[in-house]
Protein backbone atom coordinates (compact mmCIF):
# COMPACT_ATOMS: atom_id res chain seq x y z
CA UNK A 1 0.00 0.00 0.00
CA UNK A 2 0.81 3.61 -0.46
CA UNK A 3 -0.24 6.58 0.55
CA UNK A 4 -1.17 9.39 -1.80
CA UNK A 5 1.01 11.93 0.11
CA UNK A 6 3.56 9.41 -1.63
CA UNK A 7 2.83 10.48 -5.21
CA UNK A 8 5.46 11.04 -7.48
CA UNK A 9 5.30 10.99 -11.07
CA UNK A 10 6.35 7.47 -12.58
CA UNK A 11 5.01 5.84 -9.35
CA UNK A 12 2.55 2.53 -10.51
CA UNK A 13 -0.53 2.45 -8.35
CA UNK A 14 -3.24 -0.73 -8.78
CA UNK A 15 -6.94 0.94 -9.58
CA UNK A 16 -10.09 -1.13 -10.19
CA UNK A 17 -8.17 -4.04 -11.42
CA UNK A 18 -5.39 -2.60 -13.58
CA UNK A 19 -1.89 -0.94 -13.24
CA UNK A 20 -1.68 3.15 -13.44
CA UNK A 21 1.11 5.36 -13.56
CA UNK A 22 1.18 8.53 -12.01
CA UNK A 23 2.02 11.29 -14.70
CA UNK A 24 1.64 14.87 -12.45
CA UNK A 25 0.42 14.90 -8.59
CA UNK A 26 -0.57 18.48 -7.16
CA UNK A 27 -1.12 18.24 -2.82
CA UNK A 28 -3.70 20.49 -2.36
CA UNK A 29 -4.30 22.07 1.34
CA UNK A 30 -7.24 24.67 0.95
CA UNK A 31 -7.97 27.04 3.48
CA UNK A 32 -11.42 25.35 4.45
CA UNK A 33 -11.75 21.71 4.47
CA UNK A 34 -9.14 18.76 4.49
CA UNK A 35 -6.33 18.94 2.17
CA UNK A 36 -6.55 16.46 -1.00
CA UNK A 37 -4.00 14.98 -3.88
CA UNK A 38 -4.72 15.57 -7.72
CA UNK A 39 -3.32 13.08 -9.76
CA UNK A 40 -3.07 12.69 -13.50
CA UNK A 41 -2.57 9.12 -13.84
CA UNK A 42 -2.11 6.81 -17.00
CA UNK A 43 -3.30 3.35 -17.76
CA UNK A 44 -0.65 0.90 -18.36
CA UNK A 45 -1.82 -1.27 -20.49
CA UNK A 46 -4.87 0.88 -22.80
CA UNK A 47 -2.75 4.42 -22.31
CA UNK A 48 -5.77 6.15 -21.52
CA UNK A 49 -5.18 8.82 -19.29
CA UNK A 50 -7.63 10.44 -16.87
CA UNK A 51 -7.63 12.78 -13.91
CA UNK A 52 -8.16 11.29 -10.29
CA UNK A 53 -8.44 13.28 -6.57
CA UNK A 54 -7.23 11.36 -3.08
CA UNK A 55 -7.97 12.80 -0.10
CA UNK A 56 -4.51 13.30 1.58
CA UNK A 57 -3.01 10.49 3.46
CA UNK A 58 -5.61 8.13 1.53
CA UNK A 59 -4.22 4.46 0.82
CA UNK A 60 -3.80 2.24 -2.59
CA UNK A 61 -2.21 -0.87 -3.33
CA UNK A 62 0.92 0.07 -5.31
CA UNK A 63 1.44 -2.37 -8.24
CA UNK A 64 4.50 -4.27 -7.85
CA UNK A 65 6.32 -4.23 -11.37
CA UNK A 66 9.08 -6.71 -12.18
CA UNK A 67 11.57 -5.81 -14.71
CA UNK A 68 14.20 -8.48 -16.56
CA UNK A 69 16.58 -8.39 -19.07
CA UNK A 70 15.62 -10.01 -21.97
CA UNK A 71 17.18 -10.62 -25.33
CA UNK A 72 15.29 -9.90 -28.64
CA UNK A 73 16.84 -13.20 -30.29
CA UNK A 74 14.17 -13.38 -33.64
CA UNK A 75 10.99 -12.83 -35.14
CA UNK A 76 8.43 -15.83 -35.88
CA UNK A 77 5.12 -14.47 -37.72
CA UNK A 78 3.61 -11.94 -35.27
CA UNK A 79 5.67 -12.67 -32.52
CA UNK A 80 9.06 -11.46 -31.24
CA UNK A 81 11.21 -14.08 -29.19
CA UNK A 82 13.13 -13.02 -26.15
CA UNK A 83 15.67 -14.55 -24.08
CA UNK A 84 15.60 -14.25 -20.61
CA UNK A 85 19.52 -13.46 -19.76
CA UNK A 86 19.56 -15.41 -16.67
CA UNK A 87 17.78 -18.18 -16.88
CA UNK A 88 17.94 -18.41 -20.50
CA UNK A 89 14.20 -19.36 -21.04
CA UNK A 90 12.20 -17.66 -24.19
CA UNK A 91 9.15 -15.77 -24.74
CA UNK A 92 7.03 -14.85 -26.65
CA UNK A 93 5.76 -10.93 -27.29
CA UNK A 94 2.89 -9.47 -29.78
CA UNK A 95 3.92 -6.36 -31.39
CA UNK A 96 1.03 -4.88 -29.27
CA UNK A 97 3.03 -5.81 -26.08
CA UNK A 98 6.38 -4.11 -27.01
CA UNK A 99 4.31 -0.63 -28.35
CA UNK A 100 5.29 1.57 -30.68
CA UNK A 101 9.26 1.51 -29.52
CA UNK A 102 8.79 -1.90 -32.23
CA UNK A 103 10.33 0.36 -34.61
CA UNK A 104 13.65 0.20 -33.30
CA UNK A 105 14.24 -3.15 -32.34
CA UNK A 106 17.09 -5.43 -34.11
CA UNK A 107 17.99 -8.97 -32.93
CA UNK A 108 20.39 -8.97 -30.45
CA UNK A 109 19.10 -5.83 -29.00
CA UNK A 110 18.63 -6.09 -24.88
CA UNK A 111 15.62 -4.56 -23.57
CA UNK A 112 13.81 -4.24 -20.09
CA UNK A 113 10.30 -6.21 -20.01
CA UNK A 114 8.06 -5.07 -17.61
CA UNK A 115 5.31 -7.26 -15.85
CA UNK A 116 3.10 -6.90 -13.46
CA UNK A 117 2.79 -10.66 -12.09
CA UNK A 118 2.72 -12.83 -15.39
CA UNK A 119 0.98 -10.36 -17.57
CA UNK A 120 3.56 -8.22 -19.50
CA UNK A 121 2.93 -4.21 -19.47
CA UNK A 122 5.74 -3.39 -22.13
CA UNK A 123 9.43 -3.19 -23.18
CA UNK A 124 11.82 -0.44 -22.38
CA UNK A 125 14.29 -0.44 -25.58
CA UNK A 126 17.58 1.60 -24.02
CA UNK A 127 17.45 5.53 -24.21
CA UNK A 128 19.87 5.23 -27.74
CA UNK A 129 20.46 2.73 -30.52
CA UNK A 130 22.64 2.48 -33.59
CA UNK A 131 20.87 1.76 -36.59
CA UNK A 132 21.87 1.74 -40.46
CA UNK A 133 20.24 3.95 -43.29
CA UNK A 134 19.02 1.88 -45.60
CA UNK A 135 17.15 4.19 -47.84
CA UNK A 136 17.60 7.96 -48.00
CA UNK A 137 17.91 10.98 -50.92
CA UNK A 138 21.18 11.90 -51.09
CA UNK A 139 22.04 15.58 -50.01
CA UNK A 140 22.38 18.77 -52.96
CA UNK A 141 25.58 20.61 -52.31
CA UNK A 142 24.83 23.81 -50.64
CA UNK A 143 21.45 22.53 -48.99
CA UNK A 144 23.41 22.88 -45.34
CA UNK A 145 23.02 26.46 -44.85
CA UNK A 146 19.50 26.23 -43.50
CA UNK A 147 20.06 23.01 -41.38
CA UNK A 148 17.37 21.12 -42.93
CA UNK A 149 16.49 17.86 -42.54
CA UNK A 150 15.25 14.95 -44.82
CA UNK A 151 13.36 11.39 -43.95
CA UNK A 152 15.66 8.34 -43.73
CA UNK A 153 14.39 4.92 -43.58
CA UNK A 154 16.51 2.83 -41.14
CA UNK A 155 17.50 -1.55 -41.43
CA UNK A 156 13.89 -1.50 -39.00
CA UNK A 157 12.33 -0.12 -41.27
CA UNK A 158 11.40 2.64 -39.36
CA UNK A 159 11.17 6.46 -40.63
CA UNK A 160 13.04 9.19 -39.07
CA UNK A 161 14.10 13.13 -39.90
CA UNK A 162 17.75 13.19 -40.24
CA UNK A 163 20.44 16.10 -41.14
CA UNK A 164 20.79 16.60 -45.37
CA UNK A 165 24.34 15.53 -45.15
CA UNK A 166 23.77 11.91 -43.81
CA UNK A 167 23.96 9.02 -46.48
CA UNK A 168 22.73 5.99 -47.16
CA UNK A 169 24.15 3.04 -45.82
CA UNK A 170 25.56 5.20 -42.85
CA UNK A 171 25.02 4.29 -38.74
CA UNK A 172 23.09 6.67 -37.02
CA UNK A 173 22.10 7.20 -33.26
CA UNK A 174 18.65 7.64 -32.48
CA UNK A 175 17.11 8.39 -29.31
CA UNK A 176 14.28 5.87 -28.75
CA UNK A 177 12.26 8.17 -26.15
CA UNK A 178 12.17 11.07 -28.37
CA UNK A 179 12.00 9.74 -32.13
CA UNK A 180 15.19 11.54 -33.20
CA UNK A 181 18.20 11.98 -34.91
CA UNK A 182 21.78 12.02 -32.01
CA UNK A 183 24.90 11.51 -34.75
CA UNK A 184 26.49 9.43 -36.70
CA UNK A 185 28.30 6.16 -35.31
Amino acid sequence: MISSNDFRPGVSIVLDGSVWRVIEFLHVKPGKGSAFVRTKLKNVQSGSVVEKTFRAGETVPQANLEKSTMQHTYKEGDEFVFMDMETYEEGRLSAKQIGDRVKYLKEGMEAEVIRWGDQVLGVELPKSVVLEIVQTDPGVKGDTATGGSKPATLETGAVIMVPLFIAQGERIRIDTQEDKYISRE
